[in-house]
């Protein structure tokens, strides 16, 4: 294929999951929105009004970049482990794979529309909590690049997770049992520091707590953890997810019976 022939299909398909969700904004756009105020709510201006401040900032503003983080995460999983796997159902993936377009084509395409999706969700869910406090930019180009980078890992995450299911119920096991503990347990509503020795050596072998932790320190200025170590953590998972995620494709593992 030549580049133009390339770009033709990366387009059609990243246009295609695009479009999907923002036909569907009520199921897709409006729940995690509605989720996100009611956590503002309880968590921030319930019982965070009778939390102390947390290294000087009050405690809304330390659960903001932590509740944009999580809607990150879950949207960006979500939008793609759903999607490639109701075309896997509808054997629509097919098309896709019958015509020359290289495997990492569809991959990105696919990706896109998990990164577009958790992306506008995590802006909406920052829009929100602004009403609640005001925020500080600490460093603009730390907030990008973990936002892009966090809605990337978790999209390849979710087409993981749509190769390997065999059935719709495989598609919810992961986001209940492993995305929803280990970001509970990531630092959104707490920072580590509050914990016991052993929990707070234990937390630190979770992932997702050094990509809030950066995101936070891209507003707040300090994190629990070393923010490069976090961003080091982040691009080395994302490099690594993407190139097996190519392979697998390339190998037509899941798509083949």
């Amino acid at each position: 294929m030549t580049r133009y022939e390339k770009w033709i299909a990366y387009s059609t398909i990243a246009r295609k999951e695009i479009t999907r969700f923002l036909r569907i904004w009520t199921q897709t756009l409006i729940p995690p929105v509605i989720t996100s105020l009611l956590y503002y709510l309880i968590f921030g201006a319930f019982i965070g009004s009778q939390v102390s401040a947390i290294r000087g900032v009050t405690y809304m503003q330390f659960l903001v970049p932590g509740l944009v983080m999580m809607a990150v995460i879950n949207n960006a999983y979500t939008n793609v482990s759903s999607s490639f796997f109701s075309s896997k159902f509808m054997k629509n993936y097919e098309e896709i794979l019958v015509s020359p377009t290289p495997p990492w084509i569809i991959v990105a395409g696919y990706v896109t529309g998990g990164v577009a999706r958790s992306v506008i969700v995590g802006l909406i869910t920052l829009a929100i909590g602004l009403f609640f406090t005001h925020l500080s930019v600490y460093n603009i180009t730390i907030i990008v690049a973990f936002i892009l980078l966090t809605a990337l890992l978790f999209s390849v995450a979710g087409l993981f997770n749509a190769l390997f299911a065999k059935n719709f119920d495989d598609i919810g096991i992961i986001p209940i049992f492993v995305l929803t503990p280990l970001t509970y347990l990531g630092g959104v509503f707490y920072s580590i520091e509050a914990l016991s020795p052993f929990w707070r050596t234990l937390s630190q072998f979770n992932p997702i707590l050094y990509l809030i932790n950066g995101f936070r320190y891209g507003f707040l200025g300090f994190s629990d953890v070393n923010v490069w170590i976090s961003f080091g953590i982040l691009i080395a998972s994302t490099a690594i997810f993407t190139f097996t995620a190519c392979y697998l494709f390339k190998r037509g593992y899941g798509l083949k019976s």
